[in-house]
């Protein structure tokens, strides 16, 4: 169970998910506070996915998620900020990074063009995650990591109250993945947003959590970094922990 929260906190109790007959979650709780990364960590099939997906909104699951104030009252509509593993799109398509983020920021038909006042805010949007030199690259000339800072540019609009990121690292080089990192640790500071990542990198993990919480279609083991690292769950779910 997670222990009392008296901060801003995305609640989630008794959560379980089923499909076909079959049960993916069962029975998870825990709170992902705000100002805080929370890292969901599990072997592939743990339900890592499932759980972000049910917090999406995407599967429909038992018990409850509320986002939950600092007086304990329910705020009724929670902001949700996403950023994917990937982005699948053709790289030969003659679209630049300020066409692709302008559809989420004007309502004008990109066709039309990118109006002045929408260039702007995209190139705010960019400045905030170390990005504004993109604004006219074609996207399919972006790398991995520089396709990742626009999608979390866009996940910032609007602010979000929770900001959930599944893997967004997977396959950058260092360089990469320090600057990402340091972006949303800073974007973290500024907005004081909850944030929920999936990783598979332990010692990114270590490094990066504030919590941390072990699946295995149910919560194992939850808590600091080096109390789950250090825990009989740990090692028994990742054998020793040899790449920690």
């Amino acid at each position: 169970m997670p222990h009392a929260c008296h901060l801003c906190h995305i609640e989630l109790e008794h959560v379980s998910v089923s499909r076909g007959g079959q049960e993916l979650l069962h029975d998870v709780s825990m709170h992902i506070h705000c100002g805080q990364l929370t890292v969901l960590i599990g072997q592939n099939g743990a339900g890592k996915t499932t759980l972000v997906r049910a917090l999406l909104g995407e599967l429909k699951s038992s018990g409850s998620i509320r986002h939950v104030n600092e007086h304990g009252r329910e705020v009724p509509h929670l902001v949700t900020g996403y950023v994917p593993q990937h982005l699948e799109f053709d790289r030969e398509m003659p679209v630049t990074v300020a066409d692709f983020m302008a559809a989420a920021f004007s309502r004008r038909p990109v066709w039309t063009g990118v109006g002045r006042k929408t260039r702007e805010e995209i190139r705010q949007a960019l400045s905030e995650v170390e990005a504004a030199d993109l604004v006219d690259r074609p996207l399919g000339r972006c790398s991995g990591g520089e396709i990742q800072r626009v999608l979390l540019a866009l996940s910032m609009h609007p602010a979000p109250d929770l900001l959930v990121m599944d893997e967004p690292v997977s396959g950058m080089d260092v360089n990469g993945l320090q600057l990402f990192l340091d972006t949303v640790m800073s974007l973290r500071k500024t907005h004081h947003m909850a944030i929920l990542l999936v990783s598979h990198d332990l010692q990114l993990v270590r490094e990066y959590a504030d919590h941390v919480v072990l699946l295995d279609k149910t919560v194992l083991c939850q808590g600091q970094p080096d109390y789950v690292f250090e825990s009989p769950e740990f090692h028994r779910v990742f054998g020793g922990g040899e790449a920690v």
